[in-house]
């Protein structure tokens, strides 16, 4: 087994282990573990892009937005739909179960990726995650303003929770084997060595924009899955939601634990996941024995500000660095 697979392997147990000690804890653990798979899927998604290019990308929580709206529209019952938006009589009616919605969101959300990545793949240096924030800007402001479709700037209720704690692990599960499998591919070693050095692979013969290309749809499918998962955890699709916040939160975990490597993704999607919690029940308040303790509302994003700083400082790879989760090696034999 190589070693991209072993370390799979021992993450996807602990994913599982995670899982199974959640099903134990009170139902707001539950919750709070289950949104933190949801994010993994799309931090996993990030990192098939940015983690393998190099190259950030501000507009992937877009396709978040773009798979949950169709998933949305897919799902939500034809009389709430009736009532909120005005939808071709086609759509009005249809009503499809979660998992045929996914499939279609993710579609949807390839063919969109492939159309935007086209032409940005040939932009060059910092014009390229530019353009990726631009993606972002005008996914929001069309999803604000497209009322009959996206139900603009209400909230568009009624989807179908049927995100739980093992729909979460699985979907997290699938865009773990789908980042090991194209990161062993000859497209992925392509990619990686245009991280190193883009003037050397384009000298060696390797085009770099199309090798781009791939990982940028790739990463659009998988966020999209992501996108859904979240808006049917949620209930509710906003356009809000799948803004700046989520945008900065997710780029967060993929660089504190180490954006060039899929334990990183992990790493970093637990670290900030449990720092998150942390402060949020300070924010709610803490009762020791009769004081209640209560942090100032913005406590949160501060500290996780301050915890990407040190990081950045202290570790500029990240907390994983190099390191792997490997099985343990056999000790050879004596006299062999």
């Amino acid at each position: 087994m190589s070693r991209d697979w072993q370390s799979a392997a021992l993450l996807l147990a602990i994913m599982i282990t995670v899982a199974l000690l959640a099903t134990l804890a009170p139902p707001a653990m539950q919750r709070t573990v289950t949104e933190a798979f949801v994010k993994l899927v799309v931090v996993i998604g990030l990192y098939i892009f940015v983690g393998n290019s190099g190259v950030f990308s501000f507009g992937h929580v877009g396709f978040m937005a773009i798979g949950g709206y169709v998933s949305a529209i897919l799902t939500i019952l034809p009389a709430k739909k009736q009532v909120a938006l005005d939808l071709p009589p086609f759509l009005e009616t249809l009503q499809l179960p979660g998992l045929a919605a996914m499939a279609i969101a993710m579609l949807v959300a390839a063919i969109i990726a492939l159309l935007v990545a086209a032409p940005l793949m040939r932009l060059r240096g910092i014009a390229l995650p530019m353009a990726t924030f631009a993606l972002l800007v005008i996914v929001h402001v069309v999803a604000l303003n497209w009322q009959s479709v996206t139900g603009g700037r209400q909230a568009l209720v009624g989807l179908p929770r049927f995100t739980g704690l093992w729909t979460a692990v699985g979907g997290a599960a699938l865009a773990l084997v789908v980042a090991t499998i194209y990161q062993q591919t000859r497209h992925g070693l392509a990619l990686r060595c245009s991280r190193e050095s883009e003037v050397a692979a384009a000298a060696t013969g390797i085009d770099v924009g199309r090798e781009r290309l791939i990982a940028f749809v790739l990463s659009a499918v998988v966020v999209a899955m992501g996108g859904v998962l979240f808006a049917h955890f949620l209930g509710t699709m906003t356009a809000n939601t799948f803004f700046l916040d989520l945008t900065f939160v997710t780029l967060t975990m993929l660089v504190v634990g180490d954006m060039r490597s899929l334990l990183g993704a992990c790493a970093g999607v637990a670290l900030v996941s449990v720092v998150s919690e942390l402060f949020r029940s300070l924010e709610r308040g803490i009762d020791m024995g009769g004081h209640v303790i209560e942090a100032p509302p913005g406590l949160q994003e501060i500290a996780l500000a301050v915890i990407l700083l040190v990081i950045l400082i202290m570790r500029p790879h990240g907390l994983v660095g190099d390191w792997q989760l490997a099985w343990p090696k056999k000790k050879a034999k004596e006299g062999s």
